[in-house]
């Protein structure tokens, strides 16, 4: 069966879609986007991703295509139709379509609206976690409004491609400080030989991760301090564990940094121990959504 996206008010063959060239999301990457997972047929997180959707709307000077019923029924059907179980649902909203100009449409304009949904395997990334998984580090080269989820990934791409070329599953980058940020696609966690559980605080310098949002109010129920505050590379490179999140690969084990190896090289205890939290956390939330829909 063919994928089926929708754009801008029609459900079409994933083949099919497209955007106006003049849609400001294409020339100016003037657009937002949300990365929602789906387990069991639900949502993960799914107020969770509307609130981050609205905000980054809001920092942006933009209109809300449709209100939040009319967006979670999109979102709904665009799941059925594509017969997702697992698997994650892409949306994104551009400013719409202008004569190209760098400042805002003086005219009002419709934003741009695409969601595509896509199966995946909830086991894909077993033997990563099993094995766990290498990361470089690399300067920090992106804008300084990293807490708004814009589709302007250019910087991310190319270390994720840096990553790619040496051997490694992510990058993490660096700022002028020499302390760690947050990997391209991810949120970056270590513990440290104390044992405790160390993240970079919410600000304009990462995103504020919905998979960061949710371990975090369920490790206290495992006993871990958790403490917020930035981490160098040093100690990044001697932590007892690393890991990092996010909402297509959870919480994923790191066991090199660079040409360091964490640990004894195997995924740490701790580590495997909050990715077995998080995915009962995640089947909860489709037995919940089952049993209140």
């Amino acid at each position: 069966m063919s994928r089926i996206a929708y754009v801008n008010g029609r459900y079409l063959p994933h083949g099919d879609a497209a955007v106006h060239i003049e849609d400001r999301g294409y020339q100016f990457a003037d657009g937002i986007y949300e990365v929602v997972a789906v387990a069991g047929g639900q949502f993960v997180d799914e107020i969770g991703h509307l609130q981050r959707l609205d905000r980054s709307l809001l920092e942006l000077e933009m209109a809300s295509p449709m209100a939040r019923p009319a967006m979670q029924f999109v979102m709904r059907e665009v799941v059925r139709r594509n017969k997702v179980r697992n698997g994650t649902l892409y949306m994104q909203i551009s400013r719409g379509v202008a004569p190209r100009d760098h400042a805002f449409p003086t005219r009002p304009t419709r934003p741009g609206t695409v969601m595509t949904a896509k199966s995946l395997s909830q086991d894909r990334h077993r033997i990563q976690v099993e094995n766990g998984v290498a990361v470089v580090t690399m300067p920090d080269i992106r804008w300084a409004r990293c807490d708004i989820k814009t589709i302007a990934l250019l910087p991310n791409c190319l270390a994720k491609q840096a990553a790619r070329e040496a051997g490694s599953f992510e990058a993490l980058f660096v700022d002028n400080a020499g302390m760690v940020t947050e990997g391209s696609s991810t949120n970056a966690w270590i513990i440290d030989q104390e044992g405790n559980l160390i993240t970079r605080p919410a600000s304009n310098e990462i995103l504020n991760g919905i998979t960061r949002l949710a371990l975090r109010q369920l490790v206290a129920d495992e006993g871990l301090t958790l403490v917020e505050r930035a981490f160098d590379v040093a100690e990044l490179k001697t932590a007892r564990e690393v890991f990092i999140t996010s909402s297509s690969s959870f919480v994923m084990p790191v066991v090199q940094v660079d040409d360091a190896v964490i640990g004894n090289g195997r995924p740490g205890s701790r580590t495997l121990r909050l990715r077995e939290i998080y995915e009962d956390y995640m089947g909860g939330a489709s037995r919940d959504a089952a049993a209140t829909g």
